[in-house]
């Protein structure tokens, strides 16, 4: 057995493909097939059921991928970690919220890769509800993230800091003179919210719907520019993190209302698996954002 049977094997089962899982990993189709062939003659059991083009994992491959995914992970590590050096080297597989990238996080990795120019940074956006099986998985490392508080019995909690929501409107919004906003004066009001799996967006419709008050939703996005552009605009009371909308308040192009309504609390948030093996590279990245913050 081998880390490029395990790591051939796992490629397949994510993407149910021997083809699609050879085109990703630059192999000849026949080579992945005889990788599989050779793992599964070692183990001796089929690791896949071979349903005409569809391809799924026997029992016996499913309690295999929890190992493999494992193994690799420590392989990653070992790499890391294992070369007598005192500067850390290797990949980190961060992922991130895409609010956090609005303000303090480029600034922290800039100064991560100056004090660590040995690791490669692989960096991506995630979703509350999918990254602690990213983390599980190994193909995350480490998880930056904006939301609720949040409690996993498989996710380590490295570091916690209570961040801000805000609701903005153009300086000619109906609401942009009132002193103090609350729940019942977004009632049938227009607002611009984030996409549907977006945490901080649910918080508040469950706030409103508590008290038996129906905003009216007219856009839905991800994308926090397209929430400022149109708030800007005069089409809307915007929901989003505090920290994304800085800019355009210097400007003077958006307004953030002064909230007097129930607390909608949120947090910027650093996880590993409970079982992950704190790294120096993982380690350098957390201690920054914890000085950052």
């Amino acid at each position: 057995m081998t880390i490029t049977q395990l790591e051939t094997f796992v490629k397949i089962s994510e993407m149910g493909s021997f083809s699609l899982a050879a085109n990703d990993l630059g192999y000849a189709q026949s080579t992945v097939t005889m990788q599989i062939k050779q793992l599964e003659e070692e183990l001796g059991c089929d690791l896949f059921e071979r349903l005409g083009k569809t391809i799924v994992l026997t029992s016996a491959g499913e309690r295999l991928v929890d190992y493999a995914e494992r193994l690799l992970q420590l392989e990653r590590e070992i790499h890391s970690e294992v070369p007598e050096s005192d500067e850390p080297a290797g990949t980190l597989k961060i992922g991130v919220s895409e609010s956090l990238c609005y303000d303090r996080f480029p600034q922290i990795l800039m100064e991560y890769k100056k004090r660590y120019p040995k690791v490669d940074i692989d960096l991506s956006f995630i979703m509350h509800d999918t990254f602690p099986e990213l983390l599980k998985k190994g193909e995350l490392d480490l998880v930056y993230t904006l939301n609720p508080p949040i409690d996993d019995d498989n996710l380590t909690l490295l570091y916690k800091q209570r961040e801000f929501l805000g609701f903005y409107v153009s300086p000619g919004h109906q609401l942009a003179k009132k002193k103090k906003v609350n729940e019942r004066d977004l009632d049938r009001v227009p607002m611009l919210l984030t996409a549907h799996d977006c945490s901080f967006r649910n918080m508040f419709l469950s706030t409103m719907k508590r008290y038996d008050l129906c905003p009216d939703i007219v856009l839905e996005t991800s994308s926090k520019e397209i929430l400022k552009a149109f708030a800007a605009n005069g089409l809307g009371v915007a929901l989003m993190p505090e920290m994304t909308a800085g800019t355009e308040q210097k400007r003077g192009s958006l307004i953030r209302l002064e909230w007097a309504g129930d607390d909608l609390p949120v947090y910027s948030q650093v996880f590993v698996h409970k079982d992950k093996h704190i790294t120096k590279t993982i380690e350098g990245l957390y201690q920054l954002i914890k000085s950052a913050g």
